[in-house]
């Protein structure tokens, strides 16, 4: 297995260009089994997890070509509707194939998922959003097991608490529905926009887009034509190297970003701090490493997300006072605490709060337990004194496209090496 090995670094300085968004990648590349034709996908991000989903489409029978940033697919000859234990089981996203295969061939089987141990996130929200459509479930034998050989009907879904994945596999499973379909208290998150505005521009009517409120008028199972499309920039990727250049000091601009998708991230570092100027497309961020605490509610965009809570208890850390975050998204999101505890990071968990008093940080070796503790865990260690490292870094390749070259750039020590 690979590890990172990471001695601490001062004083960053050039440029990081940012990959399309995993998050926004995974849906899109779902949405593609709505499609009557071949699929070109720019910008998508080669990590794991993309990898994994285009293995499970083509086990069902698509065709596809991944080169580069860009993607080829094509689903018109599907010949299966079961998403196997085997694939399902690594990636927790894998559950978007469910909305748009019962749309589309009113019968699927899709493997309960897996993914990143850092909470329930049960998928109740999805299947009784799908019965309410007309679909029949069953669990059986670890899969969810889908009727509608008649298709599905708009109904009116109203969704308890709000449901990124939810949101997205209901407006795929509408969009080929019978009749409209209204969503309320929908996810409002860039990923669910796009996914949202590139049907609507290819033949599926969706109001209220960005809102809370969704209304979806369906094709009655005729498959849909889909343009060219370009991811979004991954707004989580360009967090986590602005939390960077905070904690390690330097001048550094991020290219190839929505500053509209970072504004409570550019907000809390400016609270820290940090120095942002924003242009239309890249951020230059200025530090001397000096931070200030900060206090953090994580909630559903456009608050501050649960997918840099790690990034900014790193940050915190070594701020000059006391921080608190309040995670009330994932009630299992505070696994990186032990490990940054472990470089010698003060941190004390009541619940779903992490108080945080600064300090100075130590390089040691330890462990990633999910995808976003990866990047904490590196953010920590370009400030720690000594050599740092992080064991268990195949969580680290589902989510961040050449992280290890892309801060070597700016003058990181990090390697990859084997255990």
């Amino acid at each position: 297995m690979d590890y990172l090995q990471i001695k601490r670094s001062t004083n960053l300085k050039g440029k990081i260009t940012i990959s399309g968004a995993k998050n926004a990648a995974l849906p899109i590349i779902a949405m593609t089994i709505l499609a009557k034709n071949r699929v070109t996908i720019q910008n998508t991000p080669q990590v794991a997890d993309i990898k994994t989903l285009i293995k499970l489409l083509q086990n069902l029978g698509a065709k596809a070509e991944f080169k580069n940033s860009t993607l080829q697919i094509d689903t018109t000859d599907i010949n299966s509707t079961k998403a196997t234990y085997d694939i399902v089981r690594t990636m927790r996203a894998s559950i978007l194939v469910l909305g748009p295969l019962l749309a589309r061939f009113g019968h699927c089987e899709v493997s309960l998922p897996g993914g990143c141990a850092i909470g329930a996130r049960p998928i109740d929200l999805h299947l009784s959003a799908l019965e309410k459509m007309g679909a029949k479930i069953e669990i059986k034998d670890g899969y969810v097991i889908a009727d509608a050989k008649d298709g599905l009907n708009g109904a009116n879904i109203v969704f308890d608490k709000i449901t990124v994945t939810g949101t997205e596999n209901i407006i795929m499973a509408a969009a080929l529905a019978n009749g409209v379909t209204k969503i309320f208290n929908a996810a409002k998150e860039p990923e669910v926009v796009q996914l949202c505005e590139i049907l609507n521009q290819n033949g599926v009517k969706i109001e209220g887009i960005a809102t809370s409120e969704l209304t979806i008028h369906g094709t009655n199972r005729d498959l849909i034509n889909l343009d060219e499309i370009i991811v979004i920039p991954d707004r989580i990727e360009a967090g986590t190297y602005m939390c960077a250049v905070a904690i390690a000091g330097g001048d550094v601009t991020i290219e190839n970003i929505n500053p509209d998708h970072l504004v409570a991230i550019t907000s809390k570092l400016c609270d820290m701090g940090v120095e942002c100027k924003l242009s239309q497309n890249s951020i230059r961020v200025i530090s001397d490493g000096n931070l200030k605490p900060c206090n953090i509610i994580t909630t559903e965009f456009p608050g501050f997300p649960t997918d840099m809570q790690a990034q900014f208890m790193a940050l915190a850390s070594i701020a000059d006072g006391v921080s608190s975050i309040d995670e009330r998204l994932f009630e299992n999101r505070f696994m990186h605490a032990s490990e940054l505890s472990r470089m010698g990071a003060d941190i004390k968990l009541n619940g779903h709060i992490a108080t945080i008093t600064g300090g100075s940080l130590n390089g040691a070796d330890v462990m990633a337990t999910d995808l976003r503790a990866s990047s904490a865990l590196i953010i920590a260690a370009l400030r720690a004194n000594g050599t740092t490292r992080i064991h268990r870094i195949y969580h680290l390749d589902r989510g961040y496209e050449n992280l290890e070259s892309k801060l070597t750039a700016i003058g990181a020590d990090i390697k990859r090496l084997k255990e």
